[in-house]
């Protein structure tokens, strides 16, 4: 008695290894897919999603054949679906029905960038039952798509990311304006893979008591929108300091 439990135990053994080597090898193909289209990459995360789910379920079939278990009459007396609810799964079936209309309908792929229930972040991996996306500070959450209320694609068009830069009453405004706009065309030469198009200097967005606010505006991907901002201020800043613009900033005298 001892030996064929032990003979069973080694089956179920042998077959918790294929199983895991199996989804190792399909994982470690996958992760060899390199491509920028978002679609594709979906895909891909998809496929090893599914991957483990279907492992573990033929790992279960499996075993319980090897312990002489009926499988197929459990399945022909409860049904599938019945099964699954008695095992109380019914949020299961919610995440995995609203993640097969996410991805047939396109509303996300992997690299956009979204803003899901107030959470902003870069779409890392879309699965059956969840959706895991990254923030600027590299924090991930995990979604269960059936959770995915609110959500917005902020990669659908491209974003604008605008700069205010105060300049002092004493600058002829003329020359000021001339110089800012050799100086946003440096920086788009300098940063081809941020920039879109060369920023637009919109005009005089205010006049305050201590300084005139020129406003720029940029073309960019929403994933560089707060790296196109930090490019604008420095460079604008160092640009305008060089060509001898005045940037007025509050003094304290210390007595």
């Amino acid at each position: 008695m001892s030996r064929v439990v032990e003979n069973k135990a080694g089956q179920v053994l042998i077959i918790l290894v294929i199983v895991f080597i199996v989804t190792l090898v399909i994982e470690f193909i996958l992760a060899r897919i390199k491509t920028k289209n978002g679609r594709v990459n979906t895909g891909v995360t998809l496929v090893k999603s599914m991957a483990k789910y279907i492992g573990a379920f033929i790992a279960l079939i499996w075993i319980l054949t090897i312990l002489g278990i009926d499988v197929n009459t459990i399945f022909a007396s409860v049904g599938i679906v019945a099964l699954i609810v008695g095992f109380s799964a019914e949020s299961l079936i919610a995440d995995v029905i609203t993640g097969i209309f996410m991805i047939f309908e396109n509303q996300f792929n992997v690299g956009d960038v979204v803003e899901i229930n107030g959470y902003r972040g870069e779409v890392k991996e879309i699965g059956v039952r969840t959706t895991s996306i990254i923030d600027s500070g590299n924090n991930i959450k995990i979604i269960n798509n059936s959770q995915i209320n609110n959500l917005i694609n902020l990669s659908e068009v491209n974003s604008s990311a605008v700069c205010d830069i105060r300049i002092s009453y004493e600058n002829d405004l003329t020359q000021t304006e001339d110089a800012v706009k050799e100086i946003l065309k440096k920086i788009y030469e300098d940063n081809p893979n941020i920039f879109l198009d060369i920023p637009i200097y919109s005009g005089v967005q205010e006049l305050t008591d201590k300084a005139i606010i020129l406003r720029i505006v940029a073309s960019v991907m929403e994933k560089d929108l707060y790296k196109c901002k930090r490019i604008l201020n420095r460079d604008l800043f160092l640009g305008l300091k060089k060509s001898g613009i005045l940037i007025p900033y509050d003094k304290q005298s210390v007595c």
